[in-house]
């Protein structure tokens, strides 16, 4: 048993924050605490015996558990059992912020005087009277209650498959072994949200299963004890105490998932239900065992014609069977089992009832989706010397070379808002076109059907609009490439045979090339068990009896693309092997015949990087890959940096800083009636605005005007100045205009409201910095920068 509270009323412990005689708006509010509401005007007496709240371990025990969390904190106090007292519960909410441990510290020392324990629900709630499982909003950790069994053992099993902890708390209680029970934490990276809170006490509940802990962790709202406060059971006073603490150690959610399914259950832990019925026998037996009538058995013809026609309805509702193979199965049973048989009719009635009933109990049935291919007579195998001798072609690549061969599975994966939609249908609708795309070449136009489940149909058109695409490739692409909009089903057998009618109809002459798949996460189906995408067996589930099936129902020369998320991994990591950021179970990664990654070596570089790993072919060299003017285009990696990118862009930066400041400074100067040449400019603003000395100036001028941002005027008498004998003459920028008042042109009379415009005469050449003439004023060349 736990040394948590529970109420005898209700097993789920729904109320466990509520009480009849309070009503939902809590008549104390810990942020209007006041310690002396109890009249007691003495100092709190020490008791010599005991411990006493400690408030460093209660803050400790609030950042482990709180410290990512916003709203309120459920907290409870109530007299602990054995102390020959008595005492009303007190429910109080406390706001997660800074100023929570110390609230909960003069609430913990409050508590003590009167002989309570301090619980809290490890998670926070939108307002005060809430507790419920439904009302959680925020969970930031994992715990694991271990009262029972060897629980040093246990202890060791957790960390020798989890990991260490993030803390271990010792609750105060001992077993019958004598061994101190136990909470073990484990903090999350980002608190929990949503669906997630499911995932987090699913995971609780796994982790108490395989280990023997308390099982009521399942639950969201199950309350827990405060490390720091004080433990009262069977006239027992002692700290309940932080005897691990490493706060550093945070695990994501995710990855957390996976390493709870791969671990082992504990020595002695069993998975296996601890009842069983005395008269009913295992389905196996019940299949094979005679039943007589009258009676004579201890099995009636009722109950094994009903538990047996329930095992072939549960075949057939979970998909594992046709409903003809469920009936035939009925059939077969009734004519060998039954002594006498049942009638055809009584059989079809009692099928008939006990599947509306297994429907309205489990939902709508799971359809499967027999694929029409017959199955192989025998496995094949061949002699190494049949390998050898075959001389016959190899299969053309749908996608060359190798990254998507006929018949494989290739997964693209990518953060978030990393570009892997945008860049996947740019590389379809290419594939559809026919048209090379990075490097990838099909070998002909190709059938793709697009199957999607993020984006709805206004704006799927609206992106298809906005990727640029080359005319000639858009035309091509027409009536090869299709998409859905966004899907809001799985892939389940029911979810199979949808798509499977779409793709027929949208390409009933021949079936596609490529089915696509964008992302998994959206139309995940992990089977009758319900697993995850963390799940290694749900994961295979999906692949083989979901994907495979839907392939090979299509054809199974049919290549198939998958679109998956990433979990965040450090620079490091993902340098090391990027397919490790792979989101979900293991068994993705061993499964597919092509793997690529996208992913951004810079947060703050628009380019990204495209790993590629191949089980079909040699290996390919990761690209480099950026959006340019639009469209994708691969960066040759010999320009760029290997060593000190870092620097590096900051000395870019720096650089692009001073050329615009110069820029800028000659337009200022130009409009209060003041031009310059290229040695007046750098004299007058040496270490003026952050440009650094006249030679750092001289050689920004210089770039510039090699790169096209500025230009010379020669003959300065139209603005009032003489004309110069330097090499080049002043300096002139793009929109320069001289002075701010009207100015009139002596020879033609022309005035130029708001100053005069500086129009260039020479330009320095690019190719060998020779000054040659303006053949067109007006005609500013795009800067090299800008043309990049």
């Amino acid at each position: 048993m736990t040394n948590e509270p529970t109420d005898p009323s209700d097993p789920d412990q729904e109320p466990a924050m509520r009480d009849d005689t309070t009503p939902d708006e809590p008549k104390e509010n810990i942020v209007h605490f006041n310690p002396w509401r109890d009249f007691n005007d003495a100092a709190p007496q020490i008791d010599v015996f005991g411990d006493e709240p400690d408030p460093a371990q209660i803050a400790q025990f609030m950042q482990v558990v709180f410290g990512y969390c916003d709203g309120l904190i459920p907290v409870r106090s109530f007299i602990d059992k054995g102390q020959g007292i008595d005492g009303r519960p007190h429910n109080i909410w406390i706001e997660a912020d800074r100023a929570a441990p110390e609230k909960m510290a003069t609430f913990a020392t409050w508590a003590s005087r009167e002989g309570a324990a301090v619980y809290v629900i490890p998670g926070t709630v939108a307002a005060p009277g809430q507790a419920r499982a439904a009302e959680i909003l925020q969970m930031q950790t994992v715990v694991v209650d271990l009262d029972t069994g060897d629980i040093a053992a246990r202890r060791a099993h957790l960390e020798r498959h989890l990991g260490p902890p993030s803390m271990v708390v010792e609750s105060g209680g001992v077993t019958a072994e004598g061994q101190r029970k136990c909470h073990v934490w484990w903090a999350l990276t980002e608190p929990a949200e949503g669906d997630d809170i499911a995932r987090v006490t699913r995971l609780r509940g796994d982790i108490a299963a395989k280990v023997g802990g308390d099982m009521h962790f399942r639950s969201a709202h199950q309350p827990i004890r405060v490390a720091g406060s004080v433990y009262y059971k069977n006239n027992l006073k002692t700290q309940v105490r932080i005897v691990e603490l490493n706060p550093d150690r945070e695990r994501d959610l995710a990855e957390f998932i996976e390493a709870v399914t791969d671990m082992p259950p504990a020595p002695g832990v069993s998975l296996q239900p601890a009842f069983t019925h005395p008269d009913k026998p295992a389905m196996d037996e019940v299949l094979v065992t005679p039943v007589r009538e009258g009676g004579a058995d201890d099995w009636s013809r009722f109950e094994g014609a009903s538990a047996a026609i329930g095992h072939f309805i549960r075949m057939v509702h979970e998909g594992r069977i046709t409903r003809d193979e469920g009936w035939e199965g009925i059939c077969g049973y009734n004519a060998a089992m039954l002594r006498p048989q049942w009638p055809v009719e009584r059989l079809k009635r009692e099928s008939e009832r006990l599947w509306e009933r297994h429907v309205e109990r489990y939902g709508p049935p799971l359809i499967r989706l027999d694929s029409g291919a017959p199955g192989p007579v025998e496995m094949p195998a061949f002699t190494l010397g049949a390998l050898l001798d075959d001389q016959s072609p190899m299969p053309e690549d749908i996608i060359a070379p190798r990254v998507l061969t006929p018949g494989g599975l290739m997964v693209l994966g990518g953060a978030p808002k990393v570009g892997k939609s945008d860049l996947l249908i740019s590389w379809l609708v290419h594939m559809a076109a026919g048209q090379p795309f990075l490097g990838f070449t099909p070998p002909r136009p190709l059938r793709i059907f697009y199957l999607q489940a993020e984006i709805q149909y206004h704006y799927l058109r609206e992106r298809l609009k906005q990727i640029a695409l080359p005319p000639d490739v858009l035309a091509a692409a027409r009536d090869t490439f299709v998409a859905t909009p966004k899907l809001k089903m799985l892939l389940d057998n029911e979810g199979s045979v949808r798509v499977a009618r779409a793709i027929q109809s949208a390409f009933p002459d021949a079936p596609p090339d490529i089915l696509c798949v964008d992302p998994i996460r959206n139309l995940f189906d992990g089977g009758p068990d319900g697993g995850g995408e963390n799940d290694n067996t749900a994961m295979m589930f999906f692949l083989k009896e979901r994907v495979e099936v839907l392939r090979d129902h299509i054809d199974p020369d049919c290549g198939v693309i998958l679109v998956h998320h990433t979990k965040k991994l450090s620079k490091h990591q993902v340098k090391e092997d990027p397919f490790l950021a792979l989101s979900g179970a293991s068994a993705l990664r061993g499964f597919y015949t092509s793997g690529l990654i996208l992913h951004r070596p810079d947060e703050d570089c628009s380019q990204r990087k495209l790993e590629i790993e191949l089980r079909n072919g040699p290996a390919l060299p990761a690209k480099l890959i950026d959006k340019v003017s639009g469209q994708w285009v691969e960066i040759n990696p010999m320009n760029e940096r290997i060593v000190g990118q870092e620097t590096g862009a900051k000395h870019d930066a720096e650089r692009d800083r001073k050329r615009n400041v110069i820029l800028s400074i000659l337009l200022e100067e130009a409009s209060n009636g003041r031009l310059y040449t290229s040695t007046q400019f750098r004299e007058a603003f040496e270490n003026k605005r952050g440009l650094g000395s006249q030679f750092t100036i001289r050689d920004r001028l210089n770039v510039a005007a090699t790169k096209g941002w500025i230009r010379f005027v020669r003959d300065g008498r139209p603005y009032g100045h003489p004309v110069v004998r330097s090499r080049f003459g002043y300096l002139c920028v793009e929109g320069m205009v001289f002075g701010c008042e009207e100015q009139v042109d002596a020879e033609t009379g022309e005035v130029f409201a708001g100053g005069k415009p500086v129009v260039p005469t020479h330009y320095k050449s690019p190719s060998n910095g020779d000054c040659l003439e303006v053949e067109h004023p007006s005609d500013w060349p795009i800067p090299e920068d800008e043309d990049a």
